[in-house]
């Protein structure tokens, strides 16, 4: 018995190190880091599926930048990394795999002006797969034409195959009929047997100011949410308006509960960027927004959490939190991030809520003090 243990140890191992001497090249053909230099980032790089942005300060030299990347194991990049470009418009790279199959165009972006502070949610672009369509909404800054994108849970969903061609299908889509010209319209929808399995069974629409890790949502969806854009002002008051119709059942763990009524959300936040916390995550939401870093919150009151077919008003003042001070000269270097989060059901970063239930939002502005 303990020759023939042997023998098998022995072909296993012959089998394992044939395996290795054997490994496929690597068919990945990704961007996973970049660094630039010097001390002009406003904050970390946004990297997403084709495309990498740069927020930098406002002495930035765009005319000689040359970043460096990180690639998928065996990877190459053309222009190199490190290729000193011109990027008073954005740039492109193309990376191929180790085993040269697969190429991948990056957009590259520097961003010097920050977020704007109006959003009418007229420039929609789509990200279009072979068997799903769903929309991108962004915001062009009329100074710079800077492009920001918003971001949403739709690359999660798609993951579940519910969402098709159909835009409409996915929890965050365009209207043509918003309050002023197009429109978003957030709604809360099942994830079917792939989300079931993962525990999340509903997704609620939603559309916020930062980025969503997809790669990162199924281990943990609140830390993949990442909340804030660079903002170079002392924002006063959020506004804007909606439109609210609450699903027919509410769902906890993907069983109805008896009683309780869907509802939806909106909220502002302002924090510092400090070397230990470059970005929030939704995690904020389960400490009641009591995170260190957080400056102001904009929180809709119970009382307005209203249904309604006609538009209306939404208006939320920045509350500070005590014993916070604001750095002017750190404001005006990029030093602070605000972020906006909108959600066609209030505890669907637990995924809860009622399938159906649908959010309506249009022309919504920051309004922030004048004298930074």
């Amino acid at each position: 018995m303990k020759f023939v243990y042997l023998v098998a140890v022995f072909w296993l191992s012959i089998t394992l190190v044939s395996c290795i001497q054997d490994e496929a090249p690597n068919a990945e053909a990704d961007i996973i880091a970049c660094t630039v230099p010097g001390d002009i980032l406003k904050r970390d790089p946004i990297i997403e599926n084709n495309k990498v942005t740069l927020m930098v300060k406002a002495d930035a030299d765009l005319l000689h930048q040359s970043p460096a990347f990180e690639l998928t194991p065996g990877a190459t990049i053309s222009p190199v990394s490190g290729t000193e470009r011109d990027f008073t418009k954005p740039q492109y790279y193309t990376v191929t795999s180790e085993d040269g199959n697969w190429k991948k165009e990056y957009q590259v972006s520097y961003i010097i002006a920050g977020v704007s502070t109006e959003y009418h949610f007229e420039n929609v672009d789509s990200l279009v797969s072979a068997i799903y369509t769903y929309d991108i909404f962004f915001d062009i800054d009329s100074t710079s034409g800077n492009r920001l994108d918003w971001a949403s849970g739709n690359a999660g969903f798609a993951m579940t195959g519910k969402g098709g061609k159909d835009r409409s299908s996915f929890p965050t889509s365009s209207i043509i009929d918003g309050y002023e010209g197009k429109g978003v319209k957030l709604e809360t929808m099942e994830t079917g047997t792939f989300g079931s399995n993962f525990g999340m069974p509903i997704a609620a629409g939603n559309l916020f100011m930062g980025t969503f890790d997809v790669g990162a949502a199924l281990l943990n969806a609140l830390k993949a949410t990442k909340l804030g854009m660079p903002f170079e002002h002392v924002p006063t008051y959020l506004k804007g308006y909606f439109k609210y119709k609450a699903g027919k059942v509410f769902q906890a763990g993907g069983k109805p509960v008896d009683g309780k009524k869907d509802t939806w959300d909106v909220y502002a936040v302002f924090y510092e960027v400090t070397d230990d916390v470059k970005v929030l995550d939704g995690t904020i939401v389960e400490d009641n927004y009591t995170h260190p870093n957080i400056i102001s919150v904009a929180l809709l009151n119970d009382k307005d959490r209203i249904e309604t077919d006609e538009w209306t008003e939404f208006y939320i003042p920045f509350i500070m939190k005590p014993g916070k001070t604001i750095d002017k000269n750190k404001l005006k270097a990029g030093g602070y991030n605000v972020s906006i989060v909108f959600s066609s059901s209030k505890e669907g970063n637990y995924f809860r809520g009622a399938p159906g239930s649908t959010l309506y939002v249009d022309e919504v502005e920051l309004i922030y003090s004048a004298d930074n």
